[in-house]
């Protein structure tokens, strides 16, 4: 296995693994739409590779898992200088190897290294596995996102 920034040669193998995520995290209360949004994910994904912001986990000559990395250019002044950590893939045949683990490293330190001082990143509440595995990891709840449907008694 072998983690490397992704090439422009790789942009349609990144978005059919982002498609895979987006519709897998749709099990988990995701309202993404994996397929309908790939145009527009092609080309996030695109401008992400030009500025060497993907990460790529690649096995036997093929991609098995993708990881995005961005340093948060935010328009409010912090205390600390943001990483973010998002939309980390590894193909469920490719699961429990250690890919999306020395994905996760090799994000932390392009993050480490662009100079951020924290991580941050966001799994779905209900994807237990995710919220296991960031924790084992040294990641704790920093932020709680809540929803509610608009056609609710309580509006």
């Amino acid at each position: 296995m072998d983690i490397d920034t992704a090439s422009m040669d790789e942009v349609d193998d990144v978005v059919d693994l982002w498609v895979a995520l987006a519709t897998d995290q749709r099990t988990h209360g995701s309202h993404l739409l994996g397929d309908r949004n790939r145009t527009a994910v092609r080309g996030a994904i695109v401008q992400r590779i030009v500025a060497e912001n993907v990460l790529v986990a690649r096995e036997d000559g093929g991609l098995v898992g993708f990881v995005m990395v961005t340093v948060d250019g935010g328009r409010y002044e912090q205390d600390e200088r943001r990483g973010l950590l998002e939309n980390i893939y590894v193909e469920p045949a490719a699961r429990n190897r250690g890919i999306g683990s020395a994905l996760l490293k090799a994000a932390e330190e392009t993050l480490r290294s662009a100079g951020v001082d924290v991580i941050a990143l966001e799994a779905m509440a209900a994807n237990d596995a995710a919220r296991r595995f960031y924790r084992s990891h040294g990641y704790e709840p920093h932020r709680v996102e809540f929803e509610k449907r608009t056609e609710n008694d309580t509006l």
